[in-house]
């Protein structure tokens, strides 16, 4: 068990309410903020904005994601720190 988390949709849990990445199928990529999710990895973001080589393309607002379109979800600090290094 690292960090508390003992199962996959544990990550998205501690994940609510934080800024996240989300990769999608199209090869776009969006950030915002984790508002729910559910066990088909259906997620809701708000103040969701489309990113493209660190930079944001387009905000979008509040979002409704299905899961049979994303390809991996990442805590967006990680993402964030990897680019300044």
């Amino acid at each position: 068990m690292v960090n508390g988390i003992e199962r996959p949709l544990d990550l998205l849990n501690n994940s609510k309410g934080k800024e996240i990445l989300v990769h999608l199928r199209n090869d776009r990529q969006l950030v915002g903020t984790l508002l729910a999710f559910d066990i088909h990895v259906n997620i809701v973001l708000d103040n969701a904005k489309e990113v493209s080589d660190g930079e944001v393309k387009r905000s979008i607002g509040l979002t409704f994601l299905r899961g049979d379109t994303i390809v991996f979800i990442s805590p967006a600090s990680t993402i964030a720190s990897e680019k300044k290094e």
